[in-house]
């Protein structure tokens, strides 16, 4: 039986790159995209839940299935505010992440990024590493961690100090070996695949897989 794939963060940069290579393969008979407002595209396999973040009880019951994937997030600035960025980045992954764990869902996939670490002293990487603690103590069957570094793509929203990040990275990219390769930016589309592919593995157990792992998996 085809398995059920779960997803937020669907409209995202990495989250709309996972969607179509959900929707490509033959791993998932059905993958349920819980959004805001609806995806501009139909497609057989896709059920699309129009859901308020901010009234989690009113979709918590349906999600369910075998694999969740979690690609929610935000920028300080995008958001407007530390507490607006708390709560996208880690209040509603966490909501998802609790009620995925309540209703048995086996596997789940987490975006978070590279430098998480709940003792950072900076307030970004603070709470991404509160999310990666927080979803490692639900008892999930099988977590995986990625922490993409600078990512690459076709961002719908204009993000002028991240599009001077990038390209000074580009330019700049022959610096990025040694102990410093784990700094170099990635394609949306490279992080994206890796996560797939280590949501297809059996192994259990929760596992961190930082961004030059990803660039050779994806």
């Amino acid at each position: 039986m085809a398995k059920t794939a779960i997803i937020f963060g669907s409209t995202g940069l990495v989250g709309s790159a996972l969607l179509n290579i959900l929707l490509q393969g033959d791993e998932y008979g059905t993958i349920k995209a819980f959004v805001r407002k609806p995806i501009s595209f139909s497609h057989e396999k896709l059920q699309q839940i129009i859901i308020d973040f901010d009234q989690p009880e009113s979709f918590s019951d349906q999600i369910t299935g075998d694999d969740i994937y979690l690609c929610l997030g935000t920028t300080m600035k995008k958001a407007g505010s530390k507490d607006a960025f708390y709560k996208i980045d880690y209040t509603y992954t966490m909501q998802a992440a609790t009620s995925a764990a309540k209703n048995k869902v086996k596997k789940l996939g987490l975006i978070s990024s590279l430098g998480a670490d709940a003792s950072s002293a900076v307030y970004y990487s603070k709470v991404k590493g509160d999310v990666e603690r927080d979803i490692s103590a639900l008892g999930i069957e099988t977590i995986h961690i990625v922490r993409p570094s600078l990512l690459l793509g076709h961002r719908k929203e204009n993000r002028v100090g991240e599009r001077i990040g990038i390209l000074l990275s580009r330019m700049l990219s022959f610096l990025f070996v040694g102990p410093l390769k784990k700094y170099k930016s990635i394609q949306d589309i490279t992080v994206a695949s890796a996560m797939f592919q280590l949501m297809q593995s059996d192994t259990k157990g929760t596992f961190i897989h930082e961004s030059i792992d990803l660039q050779k998996i994806g």
